[in-house]
């Protein structure tokens, strides 16, 4: 499996190219525009940053949306950085090379990994409460976060999802290195990337111009919307 990449050649190599995550969702759902209005298709959206871009994509394409808790494994010394990911069923995929040039102690990856599960199990609480995952078999089903750093989070949740046997797997994000893409590519289907960015130095935040972490409260609100989008 090797996945097609969409992109907008515009963007490719820019910064600041996004006001912010609303707009990026709004223009991703151009790109996804095939997936419009149909039934068997479902947006998996990872909290937090991923909720507002999922929410126009799915508000545009008039298609369902959920979201799925995984979260970076994070270094304990550089919180912004991660050394894998772990999803909400246990899927836990570690950058191995980072372990061994980190020279992280079996202990430590322990005491992180467990800390990591305490936060997914506290956000399930938090975004899910009892709401079970929807059933993904034979559904298309695209993974949406506002960018990628490593794509190692979004590899633990592509591998999770496959577990579940849908159709086909998307990725669409607003942002990405090309290291990312070159690590996903071949877990998934297809892969909707707007800016594509190369280089030794990669942050999400520079594809935005009003960049910031949201809030609990903030996800919170915004999938009430989303179940109000699916009750009308």
């Amino acid at each position: 499996m090797t996945a097609k990449i969409i992109e907008e050649p515009a963007y490719r190599e820019r910064v600041y190219v996004f006001r912010d995550r609303f707009e990026a969702g709004r223009l991703l759902a151009e790109k996804l525009r095939e997936y419009a209005g149909r039934g068997n298709v479902i947006l998996l959206a990872v909290p937090a940053g991923g909720v507002p871009v999922g929410y126009v994509v799915a508000k545009e394409l008039s298609i369902l949306m959920d979201v799925i808790v995984v979260r970076k494994v994070e270094i304990p010394w550089n919180t912004e950085a991660g050394f894998g990911a772990i999803t909400w069923d246990g899927e836990t995929v570690l950058n191995e090379y980072l372990v061994r040039h980190l020279g992280l102690t079996e202990e430590l990856i322990v005491e992180s990994i467990s800390e990591t599960r305490r936060i997914i199990r506290e956000r399930i609480r938090k975004f899910r409460g009892d709401k079970p995952m929807p059933d993904l078999r034979n559904k298309v089903v695209i993974l949406v976060d506002d960018g990628l750093a490593s794509g190692f989070t979004m590899l633990a949740a592509t591998k999770s999802v496959r577990r579940k046997k849908p159709e086909k797997i998307v990725i669409a994000v607003p942002t990405a290195p090309v290291g990312a893409l070159a690590l996903l590519r071949p877990e998934v289907d297809e892969i909707v990337c707007l800016n594509i960015r190369s280089g030794p130095i990669f942050a999400v935040a520079d594809a935005y111009k009003n960049w910031y972490d949201l809030t609990d409260e903030e996800v919170t609100e915004i999938l009430k919307k989303v179940e109000k989008l699916h009750t009308v």
